[in-house]
């Protein structure tokens, strides 16, 4: 069993259908899509493709496939966050809406390689913890304990790494829609028989021309951060998410 690892599309079609592209290619027997699928501007389109999938996908939950839950504290313009949500509910409809809320939290898959691998979105049975590359150990420990698994990928940080921590291998897939890395791509994962991080590249520059054609309220600041080169940006937002600002 080979399994590619798809977290974080947040809407973005240009940057799915470019790492599709990829995952044929690499002969994968099952896509692991790890949360936060339709969030973002073109959200109907993404369902939609992997919709035309199905029997090949499988899902965790993410926070924002929780699409109307409100409880949460974004950060930044909240009202804004708020119309983006309900824009993206409404683009979705109903169906859809209830299938992301009833995700499951983890699934575990047999790899060749590996073993039983847990995925999850932000750490094993939750979908809005965090683990980034500089969490302490003795936090990640904590986060782990009960995870009978050797391998856990998970999300949630769009930045992509690997570590271990004693028995444990943690690795965070990327962002295939959104990530904060120090190039505009979209970054995944294949698992079996070892890790391999991939990055697919394709047209930013005429993805965010489609984005800013959407009705989607938070389009011009989706469009500028995903356009972003910054090469010190994967260990600066690592520590943002998990230590807060300075």
């Amino acid at each position: 069993m080979r399994v590619a690892a798809l977290y974080d599309i947040h809407g973005n079609l240009p940057a799915l259908e470019a790492v599709l592209a990829e995952v044929d290619e690499a002969k994968v027997d099952t896509i692991l899509i790890g949360g936060d699928v339709a969030s973002g501007p073109m959200p109907a389109e993404t369902m939609a493709l992997l919709e035309a999938r199905s029997e090949e996908v499988r899902f965790v939950r993410g926070n924002a496939d929780r699409v109307l839950d409100f409880s949460g504290n974004p950060g930044g313009d909240l009202e804004l966050w708020r119309q983006s949500r309900l824009w993206v509910a409404e683009q979705i409809g109903e169906r859809r809406l209830e299938l992301l809320a009833a995700l499951p939290l983890d699934e575990t898959i047999d790899i060749d390689g590996l073993g039983a691998v847990r995925f999850c979105h932000g750490a094993p049975g939750s979908d809005e913890e965090v683990i980034t590359r500089v969490t302490p150990e003795d936090r990640l420990l904590g986060l782990l304990e009960g995870v009978a698994e050797q391998v856990v990928v998970c999300g949630h940080t769009h930045v992509q790494f690997d570590r271990k921590v004693r028995d444990k291998r943690v690795a965070n897939a990327g962002s295939v829609g959104f990530p904060y890395e120090a190039a505009p791509a979209a970054y995944w994962l294949v698992l079996g028989p070892d890790l391999s991080f991939r990055r697919a590249d394709y047209d930013v520059a005429r993805a965010v021309e489609l984005i800013l054609t959407t009705g989607f309220p938070n389009r011009e600041k989706y469009a500028r951060d995903l356009a972003e080169v910054d090469p010190g940006r994967p260990e600066r937002v690592s520590r943002l998410i998990e230590f807060g600002p300075d």
